[in-house]
């Protein structure tokens, strides 16, 4: 016995009150069973969170609105279906066409809030476990399931609406070309973002810089057509992709060690004591634990100059730290100083010495002196 049987007894045949429970009854099975599936869904919490599994928990974080939407969505639909039916009425007709766009349309949703939490709950588990996880590998791999995402639900949505793929699919290889001709700065852009993706030269939070061009910052995104650079002096920049194609890109990020290349000068009266200071600052060198004596050292005297001796120290730092190398250099180049003063030297700076070739014969006393 169905439904509408049922209603139609206990309504002695009236049609409109027919119609209006047959609605209620749709409508209220509707909202109970979305009230029931929202009280399973939030015991299911603290199960689903109590375990160290990525998947459940962008599942649970995926399923929360679009899964009311879709039963709110079959719901009134069937509820409309059943009022079109008693009326004949023609604006119905869509009803099945827009329940069918409706579900693809909520699917696509899902699948996006799903692969949006597992990138997320990717990057916090490898931060909580201490490892390092490459974002721009995780956010490449999000961009290219959501593209895939979206690419699928638009061809299914079309064929659900009476469209032929297959033609669609030979218009659009036709069409490529005009488009490819049109937008080739857009594609070039789209696919030096992929072999940004690929190759990998630099990641978000990375600092880089170009020879070439002036660019120097921190990387913020990477997106399919611009990369966003944060300046050092805070000015955001946004570059091409296309631009790194063209271009060197230099990641002081990825050094390994920073360098110290310093010359200094003593005086020329200080001479004889050259050697024992080039041999006292190389073994504060070796010995400092802040650098790494593995790595070139070189303390030599190289130059004589205008106004010094000098000698020049080429080393490298442990740290690549910025703040920190300038810490260890400015350790290093005051030991300098101190071990300079200690063989009874001084640092030079600029000076001229006037030597006179014999005596200076006194001035002759002028007419006004004589008078």
């Amino acid at each position: 016995m169905d439904l509408e049987k049922i209603v139609n007894d206990l309504l002695q045949g009236n049609p409109t009150s027919i119609l209006v429970v047959q609605v209620f009854i749709v409508v209220f099975g509707t909202l109970l069973f979305d009230l029931v599936q929202k009280r399973l869904v939030r015991r299911m919490q603290g199960r689903i969170e109590a375990t160290r599994i990525l998947w459940d928990d962008a599942l649970y974080f995926a399923l929360l609105r679009p899964l009311s939407v879709l039963i709110w969505l079959l719901g009134l639909s069937f509820a409309a279906e059943i009022v079109g039916r008693q009326t004949d009425a023609v604006i119905f007709e869509i009803v099945t066409p827009v329940r069918q766009i409706g579900v693809i349309a909520t699917v696509t949703w899902f699948l996006f809030r799903f692969i949006e939490a597992m990138e997320r709950n990717t990057v916090l588990k490898a931060e909580r476990q201490g490892e390092t996880i490459d974002r721009t590998t995780v956010d490449a791999i999000g961009k290219l399931l959501r593209l895939s995402v979206l690419i699928t639900a638009i061809l299914v949505g079309m064929q659900a609406m009476g469209f032929s793929i297959s033609g669609i699919l030979t218009f659009g290889g036709v069409g490529g070309i005009a488009v490819g001709f049109a937008a080739k700065d857009l594609l070039a852009n789209f696919f030096g973002g992929l072999m940004i993706f690929l190759d990998r030269p630099f990641a978000v939070g990375d600092w880089i810089r170009s020879p070439d061009r002036n660019i120097e910052g921190t990387v913020e995104k990477i997106g399919w057509r611009l990369t966003s650079i944060r300046t050092f002096d805070k000015r955001p920049l946004y570059v091409p992709n296309s631009t790194f194609a063209s271009i060197a890109v230099e990641n002081p990020s990825r050094m390994s060690h920073r360098r110290i290349h310093e010359t200094i000068g003593i005086r020329y009266a200080d001479a004889a004591r050259m050697g024992p200071i080039v041999a006292a600052v190389k073994a504060m060198l070796q010995e400092h634990p802040e650098i790494d004596s593995s790595q070139t050292l070189i303390v030599n005297f190289n130059a004589f100059a205008a106004s010094s001796l000098d000698f020049f120290i080429y080393t490298f730092t442990r740290t690549t730290n910025w703040v920190q190398y300038h810490e260890v250099k400015q350790d290093v180049l005051l030991k300098v100083m101190a071990i300079i003063e200690q063989h009874g030297a001084e640092v030079a700076f600029p000076t001229s010495t006037i030597h006179l070739a014999g005596a200076v014969p006194p001035c002759e006393p002028s007419l006004q002196e004589q008078r």
